[in-house]
């Protein structure tokens, strides 16, 4: 009886999570000096990776406060964690390295000299390997994490932004500049296939639904595509807020989240591996364009500042202003 009233419970919690509307939960004060890039959510630590220019920010997601930094970086847009090393991996578009750090004490332990201007940044399974997307020297740099050495480079002919892994010996990247996605080889690291996005414009984020074999490009013309990962065919899209450049995949409940910088999340769910339906826009905050998503309780969390009125310089974006920079948390209710 004990486990029939868990399977009922579980079945009702996915339903909810389908098919309930998601708001803003809390918005949290963080601070700081720095810009900010890329979100790495620790479900073993409960604990969220926040880049913020010149220094990794980690916040404690059960009391919602800072729990540590780690300073002295540059230029840093991503995080890639390895549990199994208990070490962490940070791109530093600013000098062109990676940085290795603890993942318990968040001692730094070392800097890899990777390609230019490193990007997006992550851990692929099938290869053990963490691989550095490097947008200025359209390659990608795969590093052997226990031995914290470079291994080898992926040609990519375009911009890299975001990759997502079958776990079988394949990854797929989006190639911004191309309006591409590119399919490696992670055995041979070269690229297998390059598929048009058409008719997304620029695509700058993705999630992949493994199962069923569909990656989720967000793109810069305000559209979700569908990719079928096999045929690199394009099978469906769906309207989504403009400025995305983060996005996530919960395959517990079959939903597909997207971050975008006017303020909104936009969430689509897979009713089918072809059929698609926008269930909402969320109101988030203007600037909240990245984010990183707990799929155990589908969890969503976003960042964003305050700026001023106006730049100090033409050409230049306006300041933030200081103490201003903020976590969203999005829940579904």
């Amino acid at each position: 009886m004990k486990a029939f009233l868990v399977l009922i419970f579980t079945a009702a919690s996915l339903s909810c999570f389908a098919h309930g509307q998601f708001k803003v939960d809390q918005r949290v004060k963080l601070g700081g000096e720095g810009g900010w890039d890329y979100l790495t959510y620790d479900p073993d630590g409960q604990r969220l990776f926040i880049t913020r220019g010149n220094h990794l920010m980690v916040v404690d997601t059960k009391a919602l406060r800072i729990s540590g930094d780690i300073p002295d970086l540059s230029g840093i847009h991503g995080v890639a964690l390895v549990q199994d090393l208990n070490r962490g991996f940070i791109s530093n578009g600013g000098d062109n390295t990676v940085t290795v750090f603890d993942l318990k004490t968040l001692k730094k332990l070392d800097n890899i000299k990777v390609g230019e201007r490193p990007d997006a940044i992550f851990y692929e399974p099938f290869s053990k390997r963490v691989f550095s997307f490097n947008a200025r020297s359209h390659d990608a740099t795969a590093i052997d994490p226990g031995a914290s050495k470079v291994v080898g480079i992926v040609m990519l002919n375009g911009k890299p932004e975001v990759p997502a892994s079958d776990g079988k010996g394949k990854f797929y990247v989006t190639l911004e500049d191309k309006s591409q996605i590119a399919q490696v080889d992670v055995a041979k690291l070269s690229v297998v296939n390059t598929w048009p996005t058409a008719p997304c414009q620029e695509p700058s984020a993705m999630a992949f639904d493994v199962a069923h074999h569909r990656l989720f490009a967000g793109c810069d013309n305000k559209m979700m595509v569908v990719v079928d990962s096999d045929s690199g065919k394009v099978v469906a899209t769906a309207p989504i807020g403009d400025g995305v450049d983060s996005a996530a995949f919960n395959p517990k409940t079959q939903q597909i989240f997207m971050s975008c910088g006017e303020g909104v999340l936009t969430v689509v769910h897979e009713d089918t591996p072809d059929k698609y339906t926008v269930q909402q826009n969320v109101a988030t905050a203007k600037g909240a364009r990245t984010m990183a998503l707990d799929e155990a309780d589908n969890v969503a969390y976003l960042v964003t500042a305050q700026r001023e009125d106006k730049p100090a310089a033409p050409g230049q974006r306006p300041a933030m202003v200081p103490g201003s920079f903020e976590l969203i948390v999005v829940k579904p209710q």
